[in-house]
């Protein structure tokens, strides 16, 4: 990308986004970064407005250490998310928001679009950040599965974002795991509890219409992630013994292909070791226009070491 935007005769220029939530499965960052960041703009542009809501806003803040407990996950009540600073916070941040919007003609003429844009999309994240603490602080007996879909709907409202801002320069790519892009629901098996909720690719398919497309991948066998050969009969063993070491095969919602027979295909066994590694279903022929199918993988770089 770097030398490809180095290059004078690309005068449309690459760019490059995060689109995660600020969320995960053992932890959560603080509000903290990104209300700093709007009230920096807003402080850019009226330095006393900016002031007081920063006072206001820093004395609920407290500690990013309390906000980012890795316990809260799994323990509501290691969670600041309800209490009153918190809860206080939230209408500060609504505040703030509310001020950006009514103020946009002057904010846009004295920084430009871009700018403001941009400051009213971290605000956003941070009034569902903080709903996201509020809910990981609920005794709600579905606590995970909400969580799970918080997580999502903000994903897909950050792709929302950057494709509105790459509109008329070009095409947006996205990378993320299947679960997160894939069109129907996604399931996760967490102990006896089987966690369906709606992933950020069925917001976008409802968003963009045709206008999404999603590749899913899978994989043969991996050692280094703990997946094996796989079962006989299973997809990933059929797909895999076209010759590879890589397959792009078009599903386009599973239009075409034979539904009952792909039905009664008995699913391979996962990972011994990646928690996050899921075969490939029934439901994947719908969820994907294409498939993106490998020999076998090595572990990501950057990733906590993996154990037997």
């Amino acid at each position: 990308m770097r030398r490809y935007n180095a290059d004078p005769s690309h005068r449309v220029k690459l760019q490059f986004y995060g689109f995660d939530s600020p969320t995960e499965m053992m932890g959560s960052d603080g509000p903290c970064q990104v209300l700093h960041f709007v009230l920096d703009y807003l402080a850019s542009i009226d330095s006393a407005s900016g002031q007081e809501y920063r006072q206001r806003i820093d004395s609920l803040l407290g500690q990013d250490s309390d906000w980012e407990n890795p316990a809260a996950m799994m323990d509501p009540t290691k969670s600041i998310g309800l209490s009153p600073a918190a809860t206080a916070l939230r209408i500060e941040t609504e505040e703030l928001i509310s001020e950006l919007c009514v103020r946009r003609p002057e904010l846009v003429a004295k920084s430009d679009e871009s700018r403001y844009l941009e400051a009213m999309q971290y605000a956003s994240v941070a009034r569902q950040l903080l709903n996201y603490h509020a809910a990981l602080a609920g005794k709600s007996s579905e606590r995970i599965v909400e969580l799970l879909g918080m997580r999502d709907a903000l994903m897909a409202d950050n792709l929302a974002y950057m494709v509105s801002r790459e509109r008329g320069r070009g095409k947006v790519l996205a990378f993320a795991h299947n679960s997160h892009l894939q069109r129907g629901k996604a399931q996760w098996q967490l102990g006896t509890n089987l966690l369906t909720w709606w992933p950020a690719g069925a917001h976008l398919n409802e968003m963009f219409g045709p206008h999404y497309a999603v590749i899913g991948s899978a994989v043969g066998v991996s050692d280094v992630n703990g997946i094996g050969q796989p079962e006989a009969g299973t997809l990933e063993a059929r797909l895999t013994a076209v010759p590879g070491p890589a397959r792009f095969i078009p599903t386009h919602k599973g239009q075409g292909l034979p539904t009952l027979e792909i039905a009664a295909l008995p699913t391979r066994s996962g990972s011994m070791k990646n928690s996050t590694y899921f075969a490939l279903t029934p439901q994947s022929f719908t969820d994907f226009d294409w498939l993106a199918v490998l020999d076998s993988t090595a572990y990501d770089r950057g990733s906590p070491p993996l154990q037997q």
